[in-house]
């Protein structure tokens, strides 16, 4: 497992390999949960599934697009972050730490 930031603003990645496919959960904050999926295959348009009153989907699509371009083959990556009453701030903080973990895929 992959982590990045710290206390409340901690996020983690883990890579679940299902056949000759990837699965990239991604979690954190105070409280993980599935508020996005994005599937992304090579030569093929990325496809998000936004869940209704989130916005996971825009720190999920990176991770899904790079994992595809470099294995090349077919991935998911589902999961969310979440932050009580988070400010804008916070959401920059914790999007920043997301960024990281694309890195680590």
């Amino acid at each position: 497992m992959n982590i990045s930031g710290r206390g409340k603003y901690k996020v983690w990645l883990q890579r679940h390999d299902i056949g000759d496919d990837i699965v990239f959960f991604l979690g954190g904050g105070q409280r993980s949960h599935i508020g996005g999926v994005v599937i992304s295959e090579p030569g093929k348009k990325i496809k998000a599934i936004r869940l209704t009153g989130h916005y996971d989907d825009v720190v999920l699509q990176p991770i899904a697009e790079a994992a595809c371009k470099k294995y090349k083959k077919k991935v998911v990556a589902i999961g969310g972050v979440h932050v009580d009453n988070a400010t804008k701030e916070e959401i920059t903080l914790l999007v920043e730490n997301c960024k990281k973990l694309v890195k680590k895929v």
